[in-house]
């Protein structure tokens, strides 16, 4: 926190992975034969999670293993955008867990392996 303000957010720069390599990691963790069952998408479930949106992306600050995003201090005064856009923004992606790094099922099991809970349970 050394190097936020008042009102900043900051964003670490985590892995994703989807359900399935999380359950194919514990299931070879743990040394299960437990059948994984597909069943589709359910009604209102997300397929990847936004963690940065563009606008935020475009004020952002790359700190290395974190974003750092400003307070957004702007005026109400929305006159001036009905005149003038911001150009940048259009050049930025969101950040989000289909465009960060994915982990396989190795380095998910890597990652539960630093758990005291999967650790205790797998000796």
């Amino acid at each position: 926190f050394q190097h936020g303000k008042n009102g900043d957010l900051f964003v670490q720069k985590a892995p994703a992975a989807t359900l399935d390599v999380l359950a194919n990691a514990l299931k070879q963790l743990y040394q299960a034969d437990t059948e994984i069952k597909i069943i589709g998408t359910r009604h209102g479930e997300k397929l990847y999670e936004t963690l940065v949106t563009r606008e935020e992306m475009a004020r952002a600050e790359d700190m290395g293993n974190y974003f750092r995003i400003p307070c957004d201090s702007r005026d109400l005064n929305y006159d001036k955008y009905f005149i003038k856009g911001n150009q940048e923004i259009t050049s930025f992606d969101d950040y989000h867990s289909h465009n960060t790094k994915r982990l396989d099922i190795e380095g998910m099991k890597a990652l539960l392996l630093k758990l005291d809970l999967i650790k205790n349970d797998v000796k």
